[in-house]
């Protein structure tokens, strides 16, 4: 090692002896640090390759509808790992910030601060080093997540996280500055300067490849013959009412083909692409410290939104998903010692079907509950004593009120609050409206969806109401297959794990999400660094396995 001249600070030597001293001092309090720690797995044992999965907007059901098709990665975590058929996201704004969030920090969106997608990862001061679209960091984010916990035992662990999505690639990593990379919708990947000032050669290399031109002009076909599908094709209500049927062409046009290429299969093909060179870039799995690859498929979100979860356009995608899969853990069993990896797949929300198609009718805005007019009317009703219409603010589903502004003015808050939740529950498909303030105490006598509301929100957020529709109905503004609320078409995810580590079967118990990390974390042989929500997955372990 080179050890360059140092600048001399004023009563601080810098010689080779004092640096011999400091650094043996570092390294006496390092073995302390490490005493103090849990014993480390078995060295044999000791994965060395942590791949954390994030499927978006996977349901469990479809693992089963469509099980007899799989091939890929699907068929092989189904058979060789332990699948939880009744696992769920236990709070209620089930959108894909808080999923991801949620996943890979064992904690609650109520105490990592991701609430819900429209305070995510948007952050622009930290603009994006190429290509088009917002600056995005992970600053909204509080505490750990399960790399941090690795990397706090050993400092040589290294991560990647790729994904379509910039909050699926930031979120399963938490605040920690490794390699961190999404699709631009220029054509590329891209991260921000929370993580870099330049992107890597490798990096480059790959969007230099132009991994996007080749599909332009293309056709979405079905993978298999139409006779092993029983879906519809012809469903108006589908795409908006817009090229609803087989085949689906992406544009030609460059500019119009890269922006469109989010909701066609392929996206996922070449996130695969990205995650394997990656891997082999940064030579991630190959020494003896354990190494994260965190790898989200976004398309199963783009088309269930797009085309609905009944749809035939799904069941493909499902389909080419678990294609997708097979190659990322083919490739990764070949490039690497497939004893050595562990593998965790689970989702970040569900989704729940058009209205149209929940509910009889012709009424094109059956199924849906408009609060516009009753929040306009309050905004209106603050303006005209002085209150900005911004101190009153709804976004998926919790009301917030800006209560010192009011008081400034002398309105009543808890007039307005009280006024706001009356008008509210009149309207039809309204089913309830919490005031934040009861829902712990509603939440502790069983109440499933006051404990999912009560666990979304931190308690720093200027929230007053939860708003919860009937089962089944959108927002009237939507137009698009959705998820976002508390019930379980939303909240139900499969939860697979796989590795030598695992005790493969179906475990029919019921879990929760947050309990993904902190069994990860008995596997690698690590502790949560603060406290977490969730409890380690003991009955997939064997006894030898953890500390």
């Amino acid at each position: 090692m080179i050890l360059q001249r140092q600048r001399k600070i004023p009563g601080v030597p810098f010689g080779m002896r004092t640096i011999r001293r400091l650094l043996t001092h570092a390294t006496a309090m390092g073995a302390a640090f490490a005493a103090a720690l849990p014993a480390p797995v078995a060295a044999q044992n000791k994965p060395t390759l942590v791949v954390q999965i994030t499927v978006d907007q996977l349901r469990p059901d479809y693992l089963d509808t469509f099980r007899s098709q799989f091939t890929g990665g699907f068929a092989r975590l189904l058979k060789q790992g332990a699948f939880f058929t009744q696992a769920f996201h236990d709070h209620a704004v089930t959108e894909t910030a808080p999923g991801h969030a949620t996943l890979w920090s064992g904690r609650f969106p109520a105490h990592t601060g991701v609430v819900l997608n429209e305070i995510g990862v948007a952050d622009p001061q930290t603009p994006l080093l190429f290509g088009r679209g917002g600056g995005a960091s992970p600053y909204r984010f509080r505490g750990s997540a399960f790399f941090d916990w690795v990397r706090t035992r050993d400092q040589f662990s290294r991560a990647l996280s790729v994904s379509r999505k910039d909050r699926g690639a930031i979120l399963p990593l938490g605040r920690a500055k490794q390699q961190v990379y999404w699709y631009s919708l220029d054509g590329g990947f891209t991260t921000s300067r929370y993580y870099a000032d330049t992107l890597p050669s490798w990096v480059q290399r790959f969007n230099a490849r132009d991994v996007t031109a080749k599909y332009l002009g293309t056709d979405w076909n079905l993978l298999l013959p139409a006779s092993e599908y029983t879906e519809k094709d012809s469903v108006p209500i589908e795409h908006g009412g817009r090229d609803f049927m087989f085949p689906h062409k992406l544009s030609a046009d460059r500019r119009q083909g890269t922006f469109q290429f989010t909701d066609y299969p392929w996206m996922d093909e070449i996130t695969v692409d990205m995650a394997l060179e990656g891997l082999q870039a940064l030579d991630l799995g190959k020494g003896t410290s354990t190494d994260v690859l965190a790898v989200s498929l976004s398309t199963v979100d783009a088309i269930g939104h797009a085309y609905g979860p009944a749809s035939l356009e799904l069941h493909d995608q499902i389909l080419r998903t678990d294609r997708a899969l097979g190659r990322l853990i083919d490739s990764l069993y070949k490039l690497r010692d497939s004893s050595r990896i562990v593998f965790a797949l689970s989702a970040d929300h569900g989704v729940t079907p058009y209205p149209e198609l929940a509910f009889p009718g012709a009424d094109p805005n059956r199924g849906r509950v408009d609060i516009r007019p009753i929040m306009d009317a309050a905004r209106s009703a603050l303006a005209s004593r002085g209150v900005e219409g911004d101190a009153l603010l709804m976004q998926s589903g919790i009301i917030m009120l800006d209560r010192p502004r009011l008081v400034a003015k002398k309105v009543n808050a808890d007039s307005v609050v009280t006024s706001l939740r009356t008008a509210l529950l009149k309207l039809p498909g309204m089913a309830r409206v919490d005031r934040v303030s009861t829902l712990a105490a509603a939440a502790a006598k069983g109440d499933k969806i006051a404990r999912r509301w009560n666990q979304s929100i931190p308690k720093d957020l200027q929230a007053e109401l939860t708003l919860t529709f009937k089962e089944g109905y959108y927002w009237f503004t939507t137009r698009y297959a959705t998820h976002g609320s508390p019930y379980d078409l939303d909240a139900h995810i499969p939860i697979l794990f796989m590795g030598p580590m695992v005790k493969p079967g179906r475990y029919t118990q019921p879990i929760r999400s947050v309990d993904i990390a902190p069994t990860l974390a008995e596997i690698v042989g690590v502790e949560p660094i603060e406290p977490v929500d969730g409890k380690v997955l003991r009955m997939i372990l064997p006894t030898t396995t953890g500390r």
